[in-house]
């Protein structure tokens, strides 16, 4: 193991402990409330959790920025497949770990699919800061949209922006290391 794996496991534990007492706090927090009976019409509760949580139904009331929502929420969590392959890398030094487990054609049908998603949600967040921030539409500036939930939606937006950005460019930097036959390949 190489002191840049070795650092980047720390840092990546540091991480993950911050994670998880941060998960500590969600579920202390949870457990404040008092129990309610809700064993009454599972399927029903079943149906409306997933369309909710999974489909983002609340999101998608309006038909634009639904489509957007969609684009961004599926590009999270569809990159993040690409993300496990990054630490994966990082920790054990190895290079395109995922290219060694599938099918070529298949791990570069994702990276390609990834990449046009990377692009998508680019495209979408640069249109909510706008929308946010440029056009002020007036639900985003009401009385209950005080400094923090703001600053908090606007945080979320330039995050995904500079974690699809880092994708991107460690995708292009891999790309031109290959045409070089670097020592990796």
């Amino acid at each position: 193991m190489e002191i840049s794996n070795v650092i980047f496991l720390v840092v990546f534990l540091v991480t993950f402990g911050f994670f998880i007492r941060n998960l500590n706090r969600i579920i202390t927090n949870i457990k404040l409330g008092r129990d309610i009976n809700r064993s009454d019409r599972p399927t029903d509760r079943w149906k409306n959790m997933f369309r909710v949580a999974m489909g983002q139904s609340k999101m998608t009331r309006r038909p634009v920025a639904g489509v957007l929502h969609i684009i961004v929420y599926l590009g999270f969590l569809i990159i993040n497949i690409e993300v496990i392959e990054i630490v994966v890398d990082g920790i054990f030094g190895s290079h395109r770990f995922l290219s060694t487990v599938l099918p070529i054609g298949l791990y570069n049908f994702l990276i390609g699919s990834f990449e046009i998603l990377a692009i998508l949600v680019l495209v979408a967040c640069i249109i909510f800061l706008i929308r946010r921030n440029v056009v002020r539409i007036k639900r985003f500036w009401s009385k209950e949209m005080t400094a923090w939930p703001r600053t908090d939606a606007n945080l979320i937006l330039v995050f995904e922006i500079l974690l699809m950005t880092a994708f991107l460019l460690m995708n292009a930097t891999d790309s031109i290391l290959l045409s070089r036959g670097d020592s990796h390949y």
